[in-house]
């Protein structure tokens, strides 16, 4: 039995990630009440910006505090699912704001609106300093855990978000060129964007039971059968409940005469060498087919 202490691992990130998120959240308020009341589309651009980031970091969150829930006689796999769902509701969700922002944003093209030049900058110095103040509370824990990884990610183009904002009010206050908010926010949408997008493919795929990108699952099948004793494989099925570590399932057909614990030990070796998580190995003797319902990939 093997004891694993988590105090570190969990709390530290943890933590960093709900300081972070306490601060993007306060932001996003900020941003989307002061891009209403100084006519700022870059603001509010950069507002829904910090939106997919909050929730990307609700995600990071839940991916660590669900993570710790055991799996019970009717969740039997546990609850990393609903990090996907959660991911699928955030992209699609910011997918359509972020298309709103630049349907708004071409129609100011053609008729610019006036911009609060004062305020808008000084909301945006603000999220500068409070993305500063997130991705230096993230950057002592990120080397712990790939959730602060992604999450540090997210905060660093958040910066260039704010930056975006400033740059745009200061040519606004110094040229009269009221058009720079117009394409500021087009460059935040743009940022956005891909990787709302990205993340409804990938969040979609998983819901669909696919394999998660990255993994070679051509290479599976011939490394299973490859195992000293194999003589076939069939009902191969490979997927992920959280799109990031694959779970597979499949039944193979011993020689005549093999030893079975070696061929299971050995087919668990193969799959666990190519990154499958978790296996179930069924060991069946080749006329045992005949009494299965096989699902054909």
């Amino acid at each position: 039995m093997h004891s694993h202490d988590h105090s570190h691992t969990d709390g530290a990130p943890l933590r960093a990630l709900v300081a972070a998120l306490a601060v993007t959240a306060t932001v996003f308020v900020a941003e989307l009440v002061g891009g209403w009341l100084t006519g700022s589309m870059a603001l509010l651009a950069d507002a829904m910006h910090m939106l997919s980031d909050a929730a990307g970091l609700v995600i990071a969150v839940l991916a660590i505090v669900i993570g710790k829930r055991a799996a019970s006689p009717t969740a039997t796999y546990g609850y990393r699912r609903v990090e996907v769902l959660a991911a699928l509701l955030n992209a699609a969700t910011v997918l359509a704001i972020s298309m709103w922002i630049v349907v708004e944003a071409v129609g100011r093209i053609r008729n610019p609106q006036p911009v609060e030049t004062g305020p808008m900058m000084v909301i945006a110095v603000i999220g500068l300093v409070a993305n500063a103040a997130s991705a230096w509370v993230l950057a002592r824990e990120r080397s712990d855990s790939i959730n602060v990884e992604g999450a540090y990610l997210h905060v660093l183009v958040d910066m260039f978000g704010s930056l975006a904002v400033l740059a745009a009010g200061a040519v606004i206050a110094l040229t009269g060129f009221e058009r720079a908010d117009v394409v500021a926010s087009l460059v935040i949408a743009a940022l956005v964007l891909p990787r709302a997008w990205q993340l409804l493919v990938r969040s979609t795929k998983v819901v669909l039971e696919h394999v998660p990108g990255g993994f070679d699952a051509a290479a599976v099948d011939p490394a299973i059968r490859g195992v000293g004793g194999v003589v076939d494989t069939h009902d191969l099925h490979l997927w992920s409940l959280d799109g990031v570590h694959v779970i597979a399932t499949v039944h193979v057909v011993p020689a005549a005469g093999a030893d079975r614990d070696r061929v299971l030990d050995g087919v668990q070796d193969a799959l666990h060498q190519l990154g499958v998580e978790h296996a179930t190995v069924q060991i069946e003797p080749p006329g045992h087919i005949g009494h299965e319902t096989v699902c054909e990939i």
